[in-house]
């Protein structure tokens, strides 16, 4: 059966909608208890979670545990400390004219929310914004990456063993089952992966008045410049370049460097490969692979753009691809107009600061940006002048581990963010509400019949 007519024969939505109509969720004491149930279950499960990490996308360990099972249990802690006090009634100073009443915010839920999971970290990119929908009292529905098979079993599971399936179901399939999910009046959507599915999203969200959060990604930058330490922004860019074999949305997709900095920065690269994967990274525990052959075919078929100055190797029986840096590659070919999503790292020089910040303005705003620099100027200058969704300052990559900053895009790396307290504003609708006094009077100048003088009193007090 098509996923539009099973999903039609499937009251799955309807479910969800009368379980929220109960009012469980509203019960912030309900939330914390199905976080930690899910909590538990993220512990019961992690062998089975790395394992499944292991067949999908050869995750280490360390790798599965620290951007995944790690991730997730943090930022339930996280969430879970907090809760009671970001679910409260929030008081409003009013103005002037509303005296004698009280003004109050009511942070509460969407209803049933959907969450679109991509398959490059298909455990924290389903389960944090699970844990923030949650948080906030809605219901959710989860759809899992086909492209993933072993974690979106191991999920599915997971959360089928966790929760009721009218509270939080999952369903399985491909992009037509998405596409049918689409065209269902959820109260939200929150979607996860590339700008041109993104589009669609968005689109499909439109016909329902749906609002929508959409993490996208684009070319991340990193910027050195003549001021920065080179051998430590060699390594901590060979390893956000290499974590999850390049596929993260935030990996730094280019390098921008002062130029008579390039042939010791790119030195210094290849001293890091070597010192974490040894001499042939392919027999390294800690390298991981290529998603599938599409993407392992794409990647290799950037490489021939521009001069290969490290790496190259490439082997498709393993979907491996070696730690790659790339020279001389024209500003108009696909490496260096595509997110790269792989181990290759284009590095183009620059003379001063003003074209490196040019060449960023002139590409979509990207979902992370870096700077390596001590000159507190550039620094400045860094934060002032380009827009991107989150970065860092002499490093890469970790800011999206962090439950207390905002993560999303700007422009066409997002829309909205989540994580922590900006999680749980981004699933919550904020309703505000005037209280007024039985001893008020009723303010005569605002009822008909209107009066010169009426008017003066409101240009009074309005303004």
């Amino acid at each position: 059966m098509p996923a539009a007519s099973l999903l039609a024969h499937y009251p799955m939505l309807t479910q969800s909608r009368a379980y929220f109509r109960t009012g469980a969720t509203l019960d912030v004491e309900f939330r914390i208890r199905q976080l930690k149930k899910l909590k538990a279950a993220v512990i019961a499960n992690e062998a089975a979670i790395i394992a499944a990490l292991k067949a999908d996308l050869g995750k280490p360990t360390i790798e599965a545990f620290g951007a995944e099972v790690g991730l997730v249990l943090s930022e339930i802690s996280h969430v879970l400390s907090r809760l009671r006090g970001w679910a409260r009634p929030r008081r409003a100073a009013l103005s002037l004219p509303q005296w004698p009443s009280t003004g109050w915010v009511y942070p509460e839920p969407y209803g049933v929310v959907l969450i679109l999971v991509p398959w490059n970290y298909p455990f924290l990119l389903a389960l944090a914004p699970l844990v923030n929908a949650l948080a906030a009292g809605n219901c959710a529905v989860v759809k899992p990456s086909e492209v993933a098979p072993n974690s979106s079993a191991v999920l599915a599971r997971l959360l089928r063993e966790t929760f009721e399936p009218a509270y939080v179901n999952v369903v399985g399939g491909g992009a037509e089952t998405a596409q049918a999910l689409l065209d269902q009046p959820f109260d939200y959507i929150f979607y996860t992966g590339n700008a041109t599915v993104g589009k669609l999203v968005m689109q499909a969200a439109a016909k329902n008045l749906t609002p929508v959060t959409l993490e996208l990604g684009g070319k991340s930058p990193v910027i050195i410049d003549a001021s920065a330490n080179i051998s430590r922004a060699a390594r901590r860019v060979a390893f956000g370049k290499c974590y999850n074999a390049g596929q993260s949305c935030v990996a730094p997709d280019y390098a921008l460097v002062q130029r008579d900095l390039v042939p010791a920065f790119i030195h210094a690269l290849k001293l890091n490969f070597q010192a974490m994967y040894g001499d042939d990274p392919q027999r390294s525990p800690d390298f991981g692979r290529i998603i599938n052959d599409r993407h392992f075919r794409r990647i290799c078929s950037l490489m021939r753009d521009g001069t290969i100055a490290h790496g190259g190797q490439t082997d498709a029986s393993d979907r491996y691809i070696a730690p790659t840096l790339i020279t001389d590659a024209p500003d108009t070919s696909g490496l260096m107009q595509e997110e790269i999503f792989g181990p290759l790292l284009p590095i183009v020089p620059f003379d001063t600061l003003d074209q490196a910040f040019e060449s960023v303005l002139a590409r979509p705003k990207p979902l992370a940006a870096y700077l390596f620099s001590h000159n507190r100027l550039a620094q400045k200058r860094f934060l002032r002048e380009l827009s991107f969704g989150g970065g860092m300052i002499n490093d890469v990559l970790t800011h999206f581990m962090e439950p207390s900053l905002p993560f999303g895009g700007v422009g066409n790396s997002g829309i909205g963010s989540y994580r922590g307290k900006t999680g749980f504003e981004t699933f919550s609708h904020f309703k505000g509400v005037i209280h007024k006094s039985d001893l008020a009077q009723e303010l005569w100048v605002r009822v008909p019949p209107y009066q010169d003088l009426k008017l003066k009193l409101f240009r009074l007090f309005l303004r």
